[in-house]
């Protein structure tokens, strides 16, 4: 079987090689090795701001199966707002497969809300210039959507204009998994689904369809379960996919294959 880990971080910890080990391992032991037997995993390392775009282009770069995707998360966007310009260098890279991490964070609110649109904007209008798809963070406070407001209002004017974008993390209801498909969107999922109390997500996952999904572990964050409260790894993405199967009601090997096809495609990589 082949699986795609389309979201995770690399924060140079170790070296890119060393890290694609560890990633190699944590398929190969128990609870992982018993969902059966990878043998390829495609990693896509995500930007956050400009050095750990850096980072994840030279993951990429040192690593067969990986691709980068460069970006700037809200958190970030009031410190790297000027530095827009930076970002021209990754242009046309051979693994640059994404613009992103981007998007609006209501929850923790670490940059101005205009600043996090007006960044979002730009990285959105650079995602059309460069022809790549773009990757959506889209966060706000329990049982409030304006994050989710503002942001479907933003990626409706980029879609118009022929943009594509995928929904990371998503926690969002039914009906606002519906509209951001109707905008073409694929939506990522986690380690969350796995979690006890999660009942929202896996709901939501019931409604998707299988063709427009992505599993991600947003490594080093939300490690599934049974490895919860512990650091991450893109191996762990077999543990997601094997959820999302249960909750579809499908073989783990169906759900590993789709979801990898869609990755392929969504990241324009089917010749990779």
């Amino acid at each position: 079987m082949e699986i795609f880990d389309t979201h995770f971080h690399y924060y140079g910890e170790s070296s890119p090689k060393e890290f694609a080990g560890n990633v190699r391992t944590a398929l190969d032991v128990p609870p992982q090795r018993e969902l059966g037997s990878f043998e390829r995993i495609y990693l896509n390392a995500l930007g956050s701001d400009y050095m750990e775009s850096c980072r994840a282009r030279e993951f990429a770069q040192a690593v067969p199966d990986a691709v980068f995707c460069v970006g700037v998360h809200p958190h970030q966007a009031e410190e790297h707002y000027a530095a827009l310009h930076s970002f021209e260098e990754f242009r046309n890279h051979p693994k640059l497969v994404g613009i992103g991490e981007l998007g609006l964070d209501y929850y923790y609110e670490s940059s101005p809300r205009h600043l996090q649109q007006k960044m979002l904007d730009e990285f959105l209008a650079l995602a059309l210039e460069w022809d790549l798809p773009a990757v959506i963070h889209l966060r706000d406070k329990d049982d409030v959507w304006q994050a989710y407001e503002d942001g479907f209002a933003q990626l409706k004017n980029f879609a118009a204009g022929g943009g594509r974008f995928e929904i990371h993390c998503f926690a969002g209801t039914p009906a606002w998994a519906e509209k951001f498909l109707e905008l073409g969107a694929y939506l990522g999922v986690t380690g969350a689904v796995t979690f006890r109390r999660a009942d929202n997500i896996r709901e939501t996952v019931k409604h998707i369809p299988l063709e427009r999904l992505l599993v991600e572990t947003d490594s080093p964050y939300l490690a599934p379960v049974p490895h919860r409260g512990s650091e991450n790894l893109p191996g762990f993405v077999t543990l997601v996919a094997a959820k999302v199967a249960e909750v579809k009601e499908i073989t783990l090997a169906e759900c590993a294959a789709v979801t990898t096809a869609n990755g392929l495609r969504f990241f324009g990589m089917e010749e990779i």
